[in-house]
């Protein structure tokens, strides 16, 4: 089967509280542009994040606020802020570093939350049957061309209302020639 592949680069998923110290209270984020999966957005709004080597200004926010801080950064940024960054399934922050936050009205250090987010995929419940695809499973990726490679250990993530898409970030993407909204074929054991 096909899917197609969507990449991002590194961005944070704010919680309410966190969103209301750094940008005031009741604030709400500004729509830059809607994203593939049921609610997603990225906002206008962007932070600055400091690690004990350097800093990564602009960092997206994506909306809507979640539960839980999280900042999705690249293994680049890694070296680059120097700090040691687990790859891990979005959502998963258990024994994940932290590191400062600036916003427009301040700075927060967090305490967790930092990731390289694990490749994965989103289907929704009545396609991941069709494939007979459980939650947590392992597939793979194939992609061809020129920089023709097969990613393996791809997170099969299923819930009401995603679109069937395969998320990388933009490191992934490169080593791939892989553009937005290419198509690979999903290998399932």
């Amino acid at each position: 089967m096909q899917a197609e592949i969507e990449y991002s680069n590194r961005h944070i998923h704010i919680s309410k509280g966190l969103l209301e110290k750094l940008f005031g209270p009741e604030y709400q984020l500004s729509l830059e542009k809607k994203l593939s999966q049921a609610e997603d957005f990225s906002a206008q709004e962007t932070l600055t994040i400091i690690g004990p080597k350097e800093k990564i200004e602009n960092v997206r926010i994506i909306g809507p606020c979640r539960e839980k801080t999280q900042i999705e950064v690249l293994k680049s940024d890694a070296f680059k802020l120097g700090i040691d960054v687990p790859i891990k399934i979005s959502g998963d922050l258990e024994n994940t570093p932290g590191i400062k936050i600036i916003g427009p009205l301040g700075e927060v250090d967090l305490e967790n939350g930092l990731i390289i987010a694990k490749r994965h995929l989103h289907i929704a419940p009545d396609e991941a049957k069709k494939l007979k695809l459980k939650p947590g499973q392992k597939i793979k990726l194939k992609i061809k061309g020129e920089r023709a490679l097969i990613f393996d250990e791809i997170i099969v993530r299923i819930k009401e209302g995603y679109t069937t898409k395969i998320h990388l970030d933009i490191e992934e993407a490169n080593a791939g020639d892989i553009k937005q909204n290419d198509q690979g074929e999903l290998l399932i054991d």
